[in-house]
């Protein structure tokens, strides 16, 4: 298995590390592989909270739409069917 050796880590880092792997009880090489599987999560998050964040915008600076025929004459045809 592959390993990697860290050096010159921010000492803020290091503790938030700490903290993080004594309060889960696992050891600090333990925890910063469970940190950095995280990572590739943490980048798809990032990425659909930007759609979201621009389909608002987009939302927001567009005119109102209306619609051919209402919803809820849309609910009641689907239920006579």
């Amino acid at each position: 298995m592959p390993s990697l050796q860290i050096r010159d880590m921010p000492e803020e880092v290091y503790e938030a590390l700490t903290v993080r792997a004594r309060r889960e009880h696992r050891s600090l090489a333990q925890q910063a592989v469970v940190e950095l599987r995280r990572i590739p999560e943490l980048v798809a998050r990032g990425r659909r909270l930007d759609v979201l964040d621009r389909l608002r915008k987009r939302i927001a600076s567009e005119p109102p739409r209306c619609l051919p025929v209402a919803p809820a004459d849309l609910i009641r045809e689907d239920r006579r069917r």
